[in-house]
């Protein structure tokens, strides 16, 4: 599923999370949030980065992405 169909779905305190820890390493409770919403990080979906000893890390398009529906400062 496409971040834009489970974006949504996650909590606002999640979202938030997302959006300040931008292009960092995703913790396993936001992951298994995510994954819960509808969003398999094993699916090889546009916005699934790398995976390794240091984490799940999301795409430079779903970093783009984030940053994008960032609510911007006034």
């Amino acid at each position: 599923m496409s971040i834009e169909k489970w974006w949504p779905k996650l909590k606002p305190s999640t979202r938030e999370w997302l959006i300040e820890h931008n292009g960092d390493a995703v913790p396993a409770e936001v992951l298994a949030e995510i994954a819960e919403a509808g969003g398999s990080a094993t699916t090889g979906g546009w916005w699934v980065g790398s995976s390794g000893p240091s984490g799940f890390y999301f795409s430079d398009q779903a970093v783009d992405w984030i940053e994008a529906v960032s609510p911007q400062p006034p």
